[in-house]
């Protein structure tokens, strides 16, 4: 059941009316006409609502747009009424008035000294990113290691490009839903909504509301994916605020086209990058600037923008490196976090810079990489160790298992096409913040496992669950796991970072441990032996060693602790994930900046293509990934999240982007926004999980959601230029693209 699924009693239908200019200056509002509709029972607008701002980053957007609009499709008002239709047709019936400004959709020309403002007041916004006096700027990042500038005259070759990627929707199945209930008599709000932390919401909401949070309980139902788009904010702020208004339950589900045109989408980049080596291939030197498209309001933008900038390094040693990099402000949609935050843009001009030294030095390009990798003792950006330099690994795995220097040795194939393969290799972390679990013994002698962690269709429910019936010697049907709601679920940050197995797994195994330490205590005084003498045996058993006979059900030793001792047996365990700070002797660090990353973890793609001479269209053949993953607790589910993974990448690489004309939004559906379908993807993905367990990780495993897409672009360009012979620096690669290159 999702929340559109979920009916209450006296439950109204929310809509939200969008704004259809790019910049503009509100100078009034007429609602008289849609209050007066039939079955309409609130309307609001901005100047109804008290001003206040709300952002994970920046205190910057409002819940419904005050004083000016700064993006096509901003929300300026909603509308609850008895039905979806009658909500609709509300929305024609409210008359603005606008005064245009002018705008500005390009990041660079955003900081211009002559840009339209967009933010006039991003000295007075609170939040976590400092104050910066200027109104187009959300953050800057910067990093510095050795001295890139004399480095350069050790090069022997010195590679050197722009690079642009774009736009992407997240495009999960299930579009942006909350449905709120308001209880006016007790004060206390609850919500139901697809999220990727209930937490997080719960703490925003009750933020804006002046509450506290006991007093605002967000539920997160089975949840139709989220990839990011679905992290921090979403439609909650205006369905709260209208279930408040209306003293009554509003649902408010948007439409494909209202996700599309209000929500976010990835950060579209571009990126100046210089790469110098020595002849033998050493990689010597690196510096890149960055710009990030963050639109209209900054979202997590800055929070990207910083881990771009520190992975713009790649998974390389190079000793003299120095990033720069912007998060601007413009009149376009918002962007925010999506699968792999920031590092599929750096990783696709770093990954095709490997490539061109390669090929000016007359170099493998696996050799290259092999002779650059990051191994274990190594130091990342900002001295931090790698624990698990597995990218040689993964590497050799991927040549290994596509045959590599056969398949670039072979050319032939039918008429009319070109074939070329391509490589990749990419860096990522895990962990980070932190999380609780609780493991409750029934007396039927399942368990009940709690998190607060969303599954968003990764299979984290599964995972999860299997990490506490190994520490426990259960099988998995007898594990139950517990819907998240923060009136009963331990805090979890959220869904995302590739950290739920990682953080919540620690979480998790620590408190199944706790709850088989009194498993064994009861186990022990029941069967009147010492618990070092006892042993989890399968099935729900405890028994003494070496005396097959002697043994206990869990059932039994439930119901002696909920009868007899006077409570139920529940293990507990909260977990902060401590990362090693960053090193300021080593790397000097400018404007916002991490000071600390979590756990590293390693994986390498191998591409092969075809490419139609006639029509530039791309075909992928086949693809080779390996990831490192420490442990796989579920194979499957970790095969899947790489395949899926990479399929999302291949989108990116070739045919998503969104388009806009002057800040409109002229493919918002999924009629003119192609994702890839069953004829783009290859026969075959083969997924190659290494494993080297992390040491402090559950049961050794480490994260994996998020690195596949690092890989795909720059494997899928590197395989472009060598069938074709011309390189493509702007994605998506589409036929008119790869055609324009080819002639």
């Amino acid at each position: 059941m999702y929340t559109d699924d979920i009916v209450v009693p006296r439950m109204l239908y929310g809509a939200v009316l969008g704004s259809d200019y790019a910049h503009a200056r509100i100078l009034s509002y007429d609602t008289t006409a849609a209050e007066a509709l039939p079955g309409v029972k609130v309307v609001l607008t901005g100047a109804k609502l008290d001003g206040k701002l709300y952002g994970k980053c920046i205190e910057d957007e409002p819940i419904l747009a005050t004083g000016k609009v700064r993006y096509v499709g901003e929300p300026v008002a909603a509308v609850a009424a008895v039905d979806r239709a009658t909500a609709k047709q509300a929305l024609q019936l409210i008359e603005i008035q606008y005064e245009e400004l002018p705008a500005v959709f390009d990041a660079e020309e955003a900081l211009a000294a002559d840009a339209p403002p967009i933010h006039e007041d991003r000295m007075r916004y609170g939040g976590r990113v400092p104050p910066l006096d200027n109104p187009n700027l959300a953050s800057s990042t910067g990093f510095q290691e050795g001295d890139v500038e004399a480095a350069w005259a050790q090069c022997d070759v010195i590679v050197e490009d722009t690079y642009e990627t774009p736009a992407q929707q997240h495009m999960y199945l299930e579009p942006c839903s909350t449905l709120a209930v308001y209880d006016r008599a007790a004060d206390q709000l609850t919500l139901w909504t697809a999220t990727q932390g209930v937490f997080i919401v719960q703490y925003a909401i009750a933020k804006w509301l002046g509450l506290p949070m006991s007093k605002v309980r967000v539920i997160a139902p089975y949840i139709g994916g989220a990839f990011g788009g679905k992290g921090g904010l979403t439609n909650q702020p205006i369905a709260a605020a209208l279930a408040v208004a209306a003293a009554a339950p509003v649902k408010l589900t948007y439409s494909r086209e209202d996700d599309m045109t209000m929500m976010k989408s990835r950060h579209p980049s571009r990126i100046y990058m210089r790469t110098g080596a020595k002849q033998d291939g050493t990689l010597v030197a690196r510096e890149a600037r960055i710009y990030l498209n963050t639109g209209a309001y900054a979202d997590e933008g800055p929070f990207v923008n910083a881990i771009a900038a520190g992975f713009s390094r790649g998974p390389y040693r190079i000793p003299n490196f120095k990033t720069e990099a912007w998060c601007v402000y413009t009149n376009r949609l918002k962007a925010g976090g999506m699968r792999g935050f920031g590092v599929p843009q750096a990783n696709y001009a770093s990954e095709l810079q490997l490539d061109a030294i390669a090929n000016k030095l007359g170099l493998d390009p696996i050799e290259l990489r092999m002779k650059n990798a990051l191994v274990t003792g190594d130091k990342f950006l900002g001295g931090q160790n790698v624990d698990h330099g597995t990218v040689i690994g993964c590497l050799e795995a991927v040549r290994q298992a596509s045959n590599w220097e056969t398949r670039r040795a072979k050319r032939a194939v039918q008429p009319g096409k070109r074939r070329g393969i391509g490589v990749a290799s990419a860096a990522h972390v895990c962990a980070m913040n932190g999380a609780g679990a609780t493991i409750k013994l029934n007396e039927d002698g399942t368990l009940t496992v709690n998190t607060g962690a969303v599954d968003v269709g990764q299979g984290s429910d599964t995972a999860l669950s299997q990490l506490a019936a190994g520490v426990l010697g259960v099988s998995l049907d007898q594990i139950k796991y517990a819907a998240p709601d923060t009136d009963f679920s331990p805090y979890n940050h959220q869904t995302g970072g590739s950290r739920t197995t990682y953080t919540v797994g620690v979480a998790v195994e620590r408190a199944s441990e706790h709850a088989r330490d009194q498993i064994f205590e009861h186990a022990g005084e029941m069967l009147e032996c010492s618990v070092d003498d006892l042993e989890l045996r399968p099935g729900g058993l405890v028994g003494v060693k070496g005396v097959p006979a002697k043994q206990l059900p869990f059932t039994a030793i439930a119901k002696r602790a909920l009868f007899n001792v006077g409570g139920p047996i529940m293990g507990t365990a909260n977990w902060v994930y401590e990362a090693e700070k960053f090193d300021p002797k080593r790397t000097l660090t400018a404007g916002f900046a991490p000071n600390a990353v979590g756990v590293f973890y390693f994986a390498a793609l191998v591409v092969e293509v075809d490419v139609d001479e006639a029509t530039g269209k791309v075909e992928i053949v086949e693809a080779w990934s390996a990831h490192d993953v420490g442990r796989a607790i579920n194979p499957g589910a970790v095969a899947g999240q790489i395949q899926g993974g990479l399929v999302q990448g291949f989108g990116l690489a070739l045919i998503e982007e969104l388009l806009w004309d002057e800040g409109r939004l002229v493919n918002p559906s999924m009629m003119d926004y192609k994702v890839p379908g069953a004829m783009d993807v290859p026969y075959e993905i083969h997924a190659i999980i290494l494993e080297d367990p992390e040491k402090t990780g559950p049961f050794g495993a480490r994260g994996v959601g998020e690195i596949p897409v690092n890989l795909a672009a720059p494997a899928i360009c590197n395989a472009i230029e060598d069938a074709i012979g011309a390189k493509l620096t702007t994605i998506p690669a589409t036929g008119e693209r790869v055609l324009r290159a080819m002639l």
